[in-house]
C-alpha cells in the first residue's frame, strides 16, 4: 500500500529528528560538518512535512521597495534570496530548531520574513518592504545607519557574519580572541587543513558556514633557509584584484584568479617571522583554495584606495555563466571544481554617486532586480563592466576536496 509505506517514511524520519533533537547529540563539541549538514537535512524533511504549506514558493520575481538609499541592501538580499540553500532554511525556519544560543534571532528572523515576502506563493504582492530587516540591521552595524551610498560588499560581509551569530550552532565555544591558523608543520598539508577546518568549527558552525564558508592556504616559503610553512584562514568571499590593461584588450575573470594566486615577494620589512630562522627575512607567499564552499562569493575589487582619495575600475570582465573551474587554484591535483553563476551584484555610476542592482537566475530564466522594478534579461546582457559581486554554485560535487602531499 503506497499510503502506509509513505506514513512509515515520514514516521522513521520524524522519529530520528525527534531523536537527534532529544539526546542533543550533535550539539557536542565532538559533532564534525557532516553530522551538522545531516541534521539540517533531515530536520529540513520534517518541516516539510510539518509545514508543507510553507514551502509553496511563487516565482520568486518580487522586488524590494528603497527605503532610502537601500539599493546595496536589496541587491544583495536578492542574491541571497536566490541562493537555494539558505532560502529553503530560512522559509522553513529551521534556524528555531538549531538555534542553541539564549539570544533571539531577531535579525535571522526579519531576513526570513523579508523573503516570505519575496517568495509568496500567493504571489499577492509585486514589491516586499525590507524596513524591519535594515533597522535590525543598522542597530547591529551602525556603521551602517545614514543615509549615504553604501558599500553591497561590506554589507554581504556584515549581514552574512551577524547571521551566523545568531544561528550558530556552538555559540558558547567562541573564543574571545582569534588563534593563529597554524597546526604542527610536520603535519602533511591535507592533514594540517583539516585539522584548522575542524578546529573552527567547534567554535564556529551554522548553515552560513555550510554555504559559504572555505579555507585559504597561504604557503610561505623563506629565501633565505628555504623553509616551507603554512598558514589556513577561513573565508566566505574571494576579493580579487583586477589587472591593469594598457591596451583595449579584455579581462577574464581567470585573470584576476591568476593576479590573486600568483606567487608574491615580500621583503623583511612586510614578511612574517620565519619560524626555523627565528627572524623576519625575504620571502614568497602564495595562496590557494585548501577547501572549497558550496557556493563561493567572488568580489571584483573596483574599488581602490590612495592616500588622498577612492577611485573606481570600470574595466570589463568577463566570466563563465557555467563550468567556472577553480580546480587550478586549489590543492595539488584536486582535479576539476565546477561552478555555475546564479546572481550578480552590479554597481553603476561613480564612488560618491551609484546605484546597485541585481541578476538572478531562477527556473525560468534571468532577471534585473532594480528595487521594486523586475525585469526579465537574456544571458547577454549579464556581460557587462558594472559586475561587482559574482555568486556561483557547486555544480560537480557537493564535497570539498583536500588533496594529500
Amino acid at each position: 500500500m503506497p499510503g502506509a509505506s509513505d506514513a512509515n517514511t515520514e514516521g522513521s524520519c520524524e522519529a530520528l529528528c525527534r531523536t537527534m533533537v532529544s539526546q542533543n547529540g550533535l550539539q557536542r563539541e565532538t559533532a564534525d560538518i557532516s553530522q551538522s549538514v545531516l541534521y539540517t537535512s533531515l530536520m529540513g524533511l520534517l518541516l516539510i512535512t510539518d509545514n508543507e504549506e510553507q514551502l509553496t514558493l511563487g516565482s520568486g520575481r518580487v522586488g524590494l521597495r528603497n527605503i532610502g538609499n537601500t539599493c546595496f541592501l536589496n541587491s544583495i538580499v536578492q542574491c541571497l534570496s536566490h541562493t537555494h540553500g539558505l532560502r529553503d532554511y530560512s522559509l522553513c525556519k529551521l534556524y528555531k530548531q538549531e538555534k542553541f544560543s539564549k539570544e533571539d534571532a531577531k535579525l535571522m528572523e526579519a531576513f526570513s520574513q523579508v523573503l516570505s515576502g519575496l517568495w509568496d506563493g500567493n504571489e499577492g504582492d509585486t514589491v516586499t518592504n525590507p524596513r524591519q530587516l535594515y533597522i535590525l540591521f543598522k542597530g547591529a552595524v551602525p556603521g551602517f545607519s545614514d543615509y549615504s551610498q553604501q558599500d553591497a560588499q561590506e554589507f554581504l560581509r556584515f549581514l552574512l557574519d551577524k547571521l551566523h551569530t545568531e544561528i550558530n550552532r556552538r555559540p558558547y565555544s567562541r573564543r574571545a580572541g582569534k588563534e593563529p591558523e597554524q597546526i604542527n608543520s610536520g603535519f602533511r598539508i591535507s592533514e594540517e587543513g583539516a585539522a584548522m577546518w575542524k578546529k573552527h568549527l567547534e567554535r564556529d558552525d551554522s548553515r552560513i558556514v555550510d554555504l559559504f564558508s572555505g579555507q585559504l592556504r597561504s604557503s610561505l616559503h623563506c629565501s633565505l633557509c628555504s623553509h616551507h610553512s603554512n598558514t589556513f584562514d577561513v573565508f566566505c568571499d574571494l576579493s580579487l584584484p583586477i589587472p591593469k590593461r594598457r591596451s583595449a584588450g579584455e579581462v577574464r575573470l581567470k585573470d584576476c584568479l591568476d593576479l590573486f594566486s600568483q606567487e608574491e615577494k615580500l621583503d623583511k620589512e612586510n614578511s612574517p617571522m620565519c619560524e626555523r630562522c627565528n627572524r623576519h627575512t625575504e620571502c614568497t607567499k602564495q595562496l590557494s583554495i585548501q577547501r572549497f564552499p558550496q557556493v563561493i562569493v567572488i568580489h571584483l575589487n573596483r574599488f581602490t584606495m590612495s592616500r588622498w582619495s577612492i577611485s573606481k575600475s570600470t574595466v570589463y570582465v568577463s566570466f563563465p555563466l557555467t563550468n567556472l573551474d577553480l580546480g587550478p587554484y586549489g590543492s595539488v591535483n584536486c582535479g576539476p571544481v565546477l561552478y555555475d553563476l546564479y546572481a550578480i551584484c552590479n554597481h553603476t555610476g561613480t564612488v560618491n554617486m551609484g546605484h546597485y542592482t541585481a541578476c538572478c537566475l531562477d527556473e525560468n530564466g534571468w532577471c534585473l532586480y532594480n528595487d521594486s522594478s523586475v525585469t526579465p534579461v537574456s544571458e547577454s546582457q549579464l556581460q557587462t563592466n558594472q559586475a561587482y559581486v559574482l555568486f556561483y554554485r557547486r555544480s560537480n560535487s557537493t564535497s570539498t576536496s583536500t588533496v594529500k602531499k
